[in-house]
């Protein structure tokens, strides 16, 4: 008998053969999503600076990045609008020439079923103040009068033919609210995903150069506090009582500990977005000589889909499934 009854857990690394084998956790294309920025009044993309390898794309594009995304095996796209005008009301929300709604029934013809087409559904990149919801007089969000805002926009982008709505705007109620517009207008097989521990995240700056923000101030009020972990479970159990078929943590990275909770709880497939912050981070180390590019995003997807997230929402999907196709091994 060896006097090192230990090294049993060592023999089982000793090859990449012999640490495939071992393997607890696996990064799946299909269970990628890729953020899309679809942005109004360009004719050709536009890199975006704090997000190295990212780029705003005309509407006349989307077709071709969805066809690439769905070749790449990716599971779905999730598209951003940023449109040339904005109001206090987010008008451009709900208008079907919108420019997200105008890029989801391009992307709904381009993917004919190959790959799914998400939607952002919040306020932030239609209004002229930046904010997810409606304003009050006194410059609080109006909770209420935004839910029937919400329920406008989903219906508008449920009539492009968005699959699955990402209900980013953390206003309360919202899920019950749209859930009950879609099925009230005959639109009962659209998804919803709610972001249910969306943080009040630093980490969410290179987005808002992405979507072009006009936001002063911060979403204190209505997105989680970074401090808070119970809170995110809290919110995550709310949104499938409610009726959400997804629920999301957000950012993943710096949030593993409320996924896990999540998960452990939840009821419905869990969802976890690698955000701007956390892309840019990596890829400007990369850039810098200080990690090793791949295998640092490989090493952030892995760790996100061991603390339980069953899809990810990141900015390398298409890429990442283009590895896991080729047999790219990170063993």
């Amino acid at each position: 008998m060896s006097t090192f009854p230990e090294r049993r857990l060592r023999r089982t690394r000793r090859t990449p053969a012999m640490r495939r084998l071992s393997t607890e956790h696996h990064l799946v294309a299909a269970q990628l999503v890729l953020p899309v920025f679809v942005k109004e009044g360009i004719d050709e993309a536009l890199p975006i600076a704090s997000m190295p390898g990212v780029m705003q794309h005309p509407i006349e594009a989307i077709a071709s990045v969805v066809t690439d995304a769905a070749d790449a095996g990716v599971g779905g796209i999730m598209l951003f609008g940023v449109p040339a005008v904005r109001d206090a009301e987010g008008s451009g929300a709900v208008a079907d020439d919108g420019i997200l709604n105008r890029a989801i029934r391009a992307a709904r013809d381009a993917a004919q079923g190959r790959i799914t087409v998400q939607a952002d559904l919040c306020l932030d990149e239609f209004t002229d103040h930046g904010h997810c919801g409606l304003l009050a007089a006194d410059g609080s969000v109006d909770n209420d009068a935004t839910l029937e805002v919400y329920a406008r926009m989903a219906l508008a982008q449920a009539r492009a033919g968005a699959e699955v709505l990402g209900l980013s705007g953390m206003m309360d109620g919202q899920v019950a609210v749209i859930r009950a517009a879609l099925d009230g207008a005959g639109h009962t097989d659209v998804a919803l995903l709610a972001y249910s521990a969306k943080y009040a995240s630093a980490y969410y700056g290179p987005f808002r150069d992405a979507v072009e923000s006009t936001l002063q101030g911060d979403r204190r009020t209505y997105q989680l506090d970074p401090a808070n972990g119970r809170e995110g479970v809290a919110e995550a159990m709310q949104d499938i009582a409610e009726g959400a078929d997804y629920v999301m943590v957000k950012p993943a990275g710096p949030y593993l500990d409320v996924l896990v909770r999540v998960a452990d709880a939840a009821t419905v497939p869990v969802w976890a977005y690698q955000v701007s912050g956390e892309y840019a981070m990596i890829e400007l180390a990369a850039r810098a000589g200080a990690i090793d590019r791949e295998r640092t995003i490989a090493e952030s997807l892995v760790g996100i889909r061991r603390a339980g997230a069953d899809v990810i929402l990141t900015y390398w999907a298409r890429e990442v499934a283009e590895w896991i196709r080729a047999g790219k091994d990170f063993a």
